[in-house]
């Protein structure tokens, strides 16, 4: 099992990532859906709501890319693990458990991101193996 140890992120990067695309390409295709989100974003007291709601999404959707490929997975994460951390405050603080879970699991993934970095197969692995020939 100590030699699949160097896969354990892909799991995670692929599921996490997939969720984070899924989840905001309505937004970043449709101007409509975008203000909707803001709406929502509004309603919850959010400042700048329109601004928080094209940053979000953009990173999101952004993210979930470069978790799938594997690229700049630990500063990935951390720009994750701050968007989902204040929607957890902002939104989902008195949510019942069930709604609050899929943020819970981002949240997590991406911490684990964060602490882990990219497994063997990943775009920085790549990179930092032909840096090392180099």
């Amino acid at each position: 099992m100590n030699k699949l140890r160097a896969y354990a992120d892909l799991p995670i990067r692929l599921t996490v990532g997939f969720h984070l695309i899924y989840g905001t390409q309505d937004n970043v295709f449709s101007w409509e859906r975008m203000i909707e989100f803001e709406k929502f974003l509004e309603a919850f007291g959010m400042p700048l709501p329109l601004v928080a709601a094209v940053v979000s999404v953009y990173a999101q959707f952004i993210c979930g890319i470069l978790f799938i490929v594997g690229w700049k997975v630990r500063l990935t994460g951390l720009v994750m693990v701050f968007n989902f951390i204040v929607a957890i405050l902002l939104v989902h603080l008195n949510d019942p458990y069930p709604n609050v879970y899929p943020a819970i699991s981002i949240l997590s993934g991406s911490l684990f991101l964060v602490l882990y970095g990219e497994g063997k197969l990943s775009l920085d692995d790549r990179l930092n193996t032909k840096k090392a020939t180099i």
